[in-house]
């Protein structure tokens, strides 16, 4: 057996260890919040286009010509990203199903071991 003085060590290391894993979960915790805090919003604004319907995007490239046409004729960005704009879109829904498409042939190579 373990002498009296030995086992109040052992405790005290044990709550000195706790604490420390404590800090260093609430440390880990903020870090990953922080880090998630772009991919929320990022998100949001994919709930936001996925809820648009199709007519909407026919009318906004109109309607966004005439508000560069009227309000900023000099603004080049607005331009840039009535052009660029559906290419982007289109790659980053192609990207997505393509992540998807992973992920279930993943999950499913995962069933079969």
């Amino acid at each position: 057996m373990y002498p009296q003085r030995e086992l109040i060590r052992l405790a005290a290391y044990k709550a000195a260890l706790r604490r420390d894993i404590g800090l260093r979960r609430s440390y880990c915790a903020t870090a990953a919040s922080r880090l998630a805090q772009p991919v929320a919003w990022l998100d949001r604004m994919v709930a936001v286009v996925r809820q648009l319907s199709p007519v909407a995007w026919f009318a906004a490239v109109p309607l966004g010509i005439s508000v560069q046409r009227t309000v900023s004729p000099r603004m080049k960005i607005l331009g840039s990203l009535l052009r660029w704009g559906p290419l982007v879109v289109n790659a980053a829904r192609g990207f997505g199903s393509i992540l998807r498409r992973s992920g279930e042939s993943s999950n499913r190579s995962q069933r079969k071991v």
